[in-house]
This record gives C-alpha cells, structure tokens and sequence, in this order.
C-alpha cells in the first residue's frame, strides 16, 4: 500500500496545472476499503461454491444409491408390483382366482368326505362336503348344490351323470389309476372328468370357476363312484 500511495503522489506531482491538489490520503482509504469489499466477496463466493459442491456430490451419491438398490422405485414414486406366476394345472391353492382376477366362489378348497347316501342309480362313496343332493333325484343324473345359494343356475352346481358314450372335452388330460382311465377337461367352459364304467361312462361336471375342483379332486370323486 505504501508503494500505492509513493505512486498517487508521483501523479499528483505531474498533474495539470489549474486542478485542485489531489488528497492522497483520501484515495488510499477509498483504495483499501475497495481492497477489503473485493476479499470479503471472495470469501463469500468460495464458500458458496464449495457449499454448491458439496451438494452436488451428496445428490450425486443418493442418485447412484437409488439406481443401484435392488428394491429401488419405479419413475413415478411407487414400487414395482411384483408379477404373480399363474398356478399349475391341478393346483390345490386356495388362493387360486379366475382369469378376470375376481375370487372364485369355489376357490376355499373341496373337501370330500365319507358318503352313505344312495343318489338312486348313482353311488359315490365320497362326497363334496357342504353339497346336497336336489330333490327328486333322476335315474341317471344327480345335482348337488349348496343350501346357501339359492338360485337354478346349473352352472353352479355339480352334475353327475350317466351316459352310453362319452362327450367331447377341451383340452382333455387322460389319467389313468387304480385300473381306471380317466379324461380331465373342459365342458363350456367347466372343469369336467369322464370315466368309463363297465359299459357306460360316469360323467361329472363342476360349477363354472370352481378352480378347486381340479383334476385330483375330480378324480377321487369319480374313482369313489359306481353305476347300479
């Protein structure tokens, strides 16, 4: 500051005549006063700009957590459903639903129990258990229903009948066990099982969605019964 102050005094000095006399010391004050305002901008931009930094690279860090979680989130905030895997042909969950994603009515499972009753030509020694016999019984045909649900929609309900020829299933499944051959399908659209008795064949067909009733159920329903 002094060799600024030798300096302003070596231009006051070749100064043009007829100008007021330079104040010397007033233009060093103005100089350091100058000086101090530049250095205390430095300071505060340095600090602005390793606080911008700083934030920078914890963004940075988050984001590259956030891409590299296993569990991250999709665009938009919410996780990623998990995709469900369709159960098996003959599955037993009872969480099973039909194709338009509502529950199935039948979907709880089958239990099959000890059957005493005699359904007039048609004896089963298993039964759906829940499921009654509507009155009067025909002599080659049986349908059971549930008391709760009211209603004569045959799609339902449980048919059993007896036939001189088999019918023709969609998608047929031939199982063959305890010497008898059994064929699994569809009938419009309900689960469906034949087996040939002697010379006539047994057939049953169970309610519209009943997923529950699958193959191995049908099974040991139809293996349990007989043609009188």
């Amino acid at each position: 500051m002094d060799e600024v102050k030798k300096l302003l005094e070596g231009f006051a000095d070749g100064a043009a005549t007829g100008l007021p006399p330079a104040d010397i010391d007033a233009d060093v004050a103005r100089g350091r006063r100058a000086l101090r305002r530049i250095k205390r901008r430095r300071r505060v931009t340095g600090v602005l700009c390793v606080a911008a930094a700083s934030a920078a690279v914890l963004a940075f860090g988050n984001q590259v957590k956030w891409w590299g979680s296993g569990n991250a989130p999709v665009a938009g905030g919410a996780s990623e459903p998990s995709t469900s895997v369709p159960a098996p042909a003959g599955s037993t969950d009872p969480s099973a639903k039909v194709a338009d994603g509502t529950m199935s009515l039948y979907s709880g499972g089958v239990e099959l129990a000890a059957n005493q009753q005699s359904w007039n030509t048609i004896g089963c020694t298993l039964a759906p258990v829940g499921w009654a016999p509507e009155k009067p019984i025909a002599a080659s045909r049986v349908v059971l229903a549930q008391p709760e649900m009211r209603t004569a929609e045959v799609a339902t309900k449980v048919v059993i009948e007896r036939r001189a020829a088999a019918l023709s299933l969609d998608t047929v499944r031939v199982v063959t066990s305890e010497g008898k051959t059994f064929h699994f399908g569809t009938l419009a659209g309900r689960p469906a099982g034949q087996v040939k008795l002697a010379d006539q064949w047994l057939v049953v067909e169970a309610p519209t969605g009943g997923q529950a009733w699958n193959d191995d159920t049908l099974r040991r329903f139809l293996g349990s019964c007989t043609i009188n």
